[in-house]
């Protein structure tokens, strides 16, 4: 086993050897390089992190409570910041000037807060828990994801799981926080497994999408009470998997997820859904009107992590294969779905390979630049939008997996969420300054 070990330590820090590493072997780039354009460069100004108290960089502040940061999501104007920290049980929100911790929103549920649940639901559609439980909504969420709605009032939070799901096969749950408080109003039951969410530009529609089995929850949020709120279509996309999973037997649900449906958007008239098979091949395409999944676009790279709209382009991000590209989003919307297989392969990529491991993606207001997560080399890459060719990189705490650019676009947040296996990595959130020219 010693072999084995030394060769994957020797892989690891070759992967990540262009960087600069302190005595904990977590590496930050205080300044990027290579101006080019409007863009000039990213600097550092503060890494929140949980690795290490007894060492702390100039720019270090210590934050036990990031813990597995999944995802970052800024408030509507600005201000604030809110971090997954997925094995934390909790959403920690920051001030985007100070950097202080200004709050934690625990997602732990017991009898005392029935009231957050409708007419105590436990679960949605038709969906059995496996578990023998007195009470299924006393539980801790793990935040994976999240988006606002209602002009950023609301902010939506899922839950990978509940704690005692191990194998993410019952129902799980999102919540909806006010973030005028920063308190959760109401937790919704949702499939299992659920990543993604997304709201529709309209703020007609909410959709969760469900890693577990390849299906796609839609729900109704036109009214402006949060009770009112309710599931309208329930999409399968392809074929939904079944579980049926022994209760003694860990099963590995990152990679045992059928199509494992990553990165979700709503076509800017709402009249469509884009929906990413990570662990298929290409692009589901709903049909909100009919509620019906239309079929799948493929042609680009494959293993699809995240989608994002900027102006008349969809851009993904390919994972295993560490590529960003983009398509016009109009040829995409309108391709005929009407041969049986439900399958059109669509070519008219542009694509940038930005390193092995892309994961979340990011666009400035202006469209200018895109922004992408390069989780394998540890390291930030910054994309010209119109030529998709890389401007500049930056590393980063190992490893990335989400970000956020502020509204202004002056600011990006990172979180690093590391790896079981390696440690002194992860737990930590990174705060850029956006620099142009």
């Amino acid at each position: 086993m010693r072999p084995f070990f030394l060769i994957l330590l020797f892989n690891f820090f070759i992967n990540c050897q262009n960087l600069h590493a302190d005595k904990n072997n977590v590496a930050v780039g205080l300044d990027s390089i290579k101006p080019v354009g409007q863009f000039k460069k990213l600097m550092l100004k503060q890494r929140i992190q949980a690795i290490d108290s007894t060492k702390l960089d100039s720019l270090d502040v210590f934050e036990p409570t990031i813990n597995s940061p999944k995802s970052v999501i800024y408030s509507k104007d600005g201000n604030k910041f809110y971090v997954n920290s997925l094995e934390g049980f909790a959403t920690i929100v920051f001030d985007s000037k100070t950097l202080k911790k200004i709050g934690v929103i625990k997602h732990v549920f017991d009898i005392r807060n029935k009231n957050l649940f409708k007419n105590n639901e436990t679960t949605a559609f038709d969906y059995q828990f496996k578990q023998q439980l007195p009470d299924f909504n006393t539980f801790k969420g793990k935040p994976v994801e999240g988006c606002l709605s209602h002009n950023g009032k609301y902010l939506w939070v899922t839950y990978y799981r509940r704690d005692w799901d191990e194998n993410a096969e019952s129902p799980s749950a999102v919540a909806i926080i006010d973030t005028e408080t920063d308190q959760i109003v109401r937790v919704i039951p949702s499939g299992p497994l659920p990543k993604m969410i997304a709201c529709s530009p309209d703020n007609q529609y909410i959709t969760i999408t469900h890693w577990g089995d390849n299906t796609v929850g839609i729900l109704d949020i036109s009214s402006q009470n949060v009770m009112d709120f309710k599931y309208i279509s329930h999409v399968i996309i392809d074929e939904r998997l079944t579980m049926n999973y022994q209760s003694d037997v860990k099963i590995d649900r990152d990679n045992e997820c059928g199509n494992c449906l990553r990165g979700t958007v709503f076509s800017p008239d709402s009249k469509k859904i884009l929906v990413a098979k990570m662990g298929g091949n290409g692009i589901a395409l709903i049909d909100l009107t009919t509620m019906k999944y239309l079929g799948t676009i493929t042609g680009m790279k494959q293993n699809l992590r995240h989608l994002v709209i900027n102006n008349n382009d969809l851009i993904l991000s390919s994972n295993k294969y560490g590529f960003v590209q983009k398509a016009t989003l109009k040829d995409l919307l309108h391709l005929d779905f009407s041969n049986k297989n439900k399958i059109i392969t669509y070519e008219k990529w542009q694509t940038i390979h930005v390193g092995k491991g892309a994961r979340t993606i990011d666009v400035t207001n202006d469209g200018k630049y895109i922004f992408a997560c390069v989780n394998n080399d540890c390291k930030i890459a910054v994309i010209e939008a119109s030529s998709m060719t890389v401007v500049d990189s930056i590393s980063v705490s190992k490893f990335p997996v989400g970000m956020a650019i502020s509204p202004n676009s002056r600011q990006l947040i990172i979180t690093s969420q590391g790896k079981k296996d390696v440690l002194f990595a992860g737990n930590a959130v990174s705060v850029f300054e956006i620099i142009y020219n």
